[in-house]
């Protein structure tokens, strides 16, 4: 009976043991999951790197705010990675060092997942290129053999970071590792500390930073390219606990977890983000969504913060929306009211005149930037000869709206593929591109019409002798051109004989058209017609002698062609083949290429390579030319 009284002082006493057991359980399970590394560059597609103490099958869960994140991507470092192990192999590495770290790292290769793709960066006095990335281990290990101590001094580890990362961006695996191994620090490289933090953490690559301490040994910088990439750093007293270290790599990488998705907040917000792995525990953090170059949240904007939640974009899309409905009504009366005019013109005796003045009101707010530019490069050679090519391809545009046209569609062009991340170089070779289409097409243009031209003359000057026999007028003649022939030649002499119509000299008008067209054999035309009218003789006679001797010319020139046509071809596929193999060996294995882009002597080599097929064609050009 005395020992009722103690049982609730006994069971109190159970229970508070054991919620202090599930409290320090819980504590000890959010102490298992960390949220090591937020990244934004992406924006707005965040990507969480999440390790735990142990490996789990299941990915986690992501919330944000509170709220489940749905349709989140996640991937595990255990199943699939490209990885890059970028080894020191200066002169301090000399001897248990260096035999050591390769040890080490064919063990790390030899516990690498099927799904791994490996590659390796050596680095001394200076940073060779990544090796391409292969699936097979034997590989890797076979080309670790072969790494030996430098003869030059100095170290390029932020060269080799740079190197890593250019390669380890080209890879289409999410999850992308670089491995760096150094005994001492950085004394010749072209990069800085700061140049290689920025190019890991814009390509997503998490670097893990592993140092044997010496002399020379400086783990600051290392420490700082780990905490800032999502990493970490470890160092090893001496090189025989380097094993020990590349096997906890590869025992974390497994345990480490790629989230990735698109987040609700806006640039400057802070986002309580938390991750629960089932089984192991959950943990949280907080974080602000810094994105470089974008403004924040509360930075001078001009709408409430209402307009940002989910009512007030659908508001705001109503409104654009219904903005969009009345442009199309007004376009479509609009449109309407002009089909009902035109209707109505014969009637009220209006002529097609009245819409080209209306067309050109329209376009007022541009003529004043047309008179300026026509005044400052009116003057201006290159002005004049794009004047007079507009002239032989017969286009209605006036030379200022060409040059317009060729700003507009290069900006245009350069301004797109810079919205989709292409490099300056890119976005300005993009720019001549686009400015050179317009340009082209003009002068093709102007070529198929002059080749028309061409091949019309030798019967246009039989017609004309034909009439002139028959006892007409050199004007006659010309009319009868005007008559039977065909376009662009019946144009050109219609145009002739209404300039000599309003009182200008014929022989002032053929010389302006032949100018104008740039055609040798009209011009040799014009000049025999000159002489014969000033020296007198028949006319008609000069026209059939001067057709067929411009016949003559006309097949003698395309039996040059036609002999010339293999070199010609030729000269097309030496040309084109370099680019054409450039083209197709970096869609297959790009890899392969990457030492011609990323390296100086590639670049040199690029440069040297183009100069030379400059050259080339040039010449191939002067020995399958002809001018007769």
């Amino acid at each position: 009976m005395t020992a009722r009284p103690a049982r609730p002082a006994l069971i109190a006493l159970v229970v508070a043991v054991l919620s202090l057991a599930i409290f320090a359980a819980s504590a000890l399970a959010a102490a298992d999951v960390e949220i090591r590394r937020v990244d934004t560059n992406g924006f707005p597609r965040l990507r969480l790197t999440i390790v735990s103490s142990a490996p789990v099958a299941r990915a986690p869960v992501v919330d944000e705010n509170n709220k489940p994140v749905a349709g989140f991507e996640a991937e595990n470092f255990g199943r699939e990675k490209a990885v890059v192990l970028a080894l020191d192999h200066s002169q301090s590495m000399r001897g248990a060092s260096l035999s050591d770290a390769l040890r080490a790292a064919r063990k790390f290769v030899d516990l690498s997942g099927d799904g791994d793709r490996l590659s390796l960066v050596r680095f001394a006095s200076k940073a060779e290129p990544a090796i391409s990335f292969s699936g097979t281990p034997s590989e890797l290990t076979t080309d670790l053999g072969g790494i030996r101590v430098d003869s030059e001094q100095g170290t390029a580890l932020y060269d080799a970071v740079i190197n890593a990362v250019r390669a380890l961006a080209k890879q289409p695996l999410k999850g992308r590792v670089l491995i760096l191994l150094t005994d001492g620090a950085d004394y010749s490289s072209r990069h800085t500390l700061e140049d290689a933090i920025a190019a890991a953490k814009k390509a997503g690559i998490a670097v893990y930073t592993v140092g044997i301490m010496g002399p020379q040994f400086k783990p600051e910088p290392l420490r700082m390219l780990a905490e800032e990439t999502g990493g970490s750093f470890a160092s090893a007293p001496t090189s025989d606990r380097l094993s020990e270290i590349y096997t906890a790599i590869a025992s974390e990488l497994s345990r480490t977890w790629l989230v990735s998705y698109l987040t609700a907040a806006r640039p400057g917000d802070e986002v309580d983000l938390s991750a629960r792995l089932i089984g192991v525990g959950s943990a949280t953090k907080t974080v602000k969504l810094e994105i470089p170059g974008a403004p924040a949240s509360d930075s001078g904007s001009l709408l409430p913060s209402f307009a940002f939640s989910a009512v007030g974009t659908a508001l705001i899309a109503l409104v654009v929306g219904l903005f969009g409905l009345a442009a199309i009504l007004a376009a479509a009366s609009a449109r309407k009211a002009s089909w009902v005019r035109s209707r109505l013109a014969p009637h009220l005796g209006e002529t097609s005149r009245t819409r080209v003045v209306g067309t050109r009101e329209r376009l007022s707010a541009i003529a004043a930037l047309f008179r300026v530019t026509e005044s400052a490069f009116g003057r201006l050679d290159v002005w004049k000869r794009l004047t007079r090519m507009l002239e032989r391809a017969n286009l209605p545009l006036r030379t200022v709206e060409l040059v317009w046209l060729i700003v507009g569609v290069g900006l245009g062009l350069g301004l797109v593929v810079s919205l989709f991340g292409a490099g300056s170089l890119v976005a300005l070779g993009v720019m001549v591109i686009g400015g050179a289409i317009p340009y082209l097409v003009v002068w093709m243009k102007m070529r198929r019409r002059l080749a028309a031209f061409e091949n019309q003359l030798p019967d246009l000057l039989v017609t004309a002798a034909a009439s002139l026999k028959a006892g007409h007028s050199f004007k006659q003649g010309l009319q009868a051109v005007v008559d039977e022939g065909q376009e662009p030649a019946s144009g050109e002499f219609r145009r002739v004989l209404t300039e000599t119509s309003l009182g200008r000299p014929m022989d002032e008008a053929l010389l302006e058209m032949s100018e104008r067209l740039g055609s040798p054999n009209f011009e040799f035309v014009i000049t025999a017609v000159t002489i014969q009218r000033q020296v007198g003789g028949s006319l008609a006679q000069l026209f059939d002698m001067v057709a067929d001797t411009v016949r003559q010319r006309q097949q003698f020139q395309r039996k040059v062609k036609s002999l010339t046509a293999m070199g010609r071809m030729s000269a097309y596929v030496l040309v084109g083949l370099p680019f054409f193999l450039t083209f197709f060996i970096m869609m297959i294995n790009p890899e392969y290429m990457a030492p011609l882009f990323d390296t100086g002597v590639g670049n040199a080599m690029i440069a040297v390579g183009l100069v030379s097929i400059a050259l080339g064609s040039l010449m191939l050009r002067k020995v399958v030319s002809f001018k007769g």
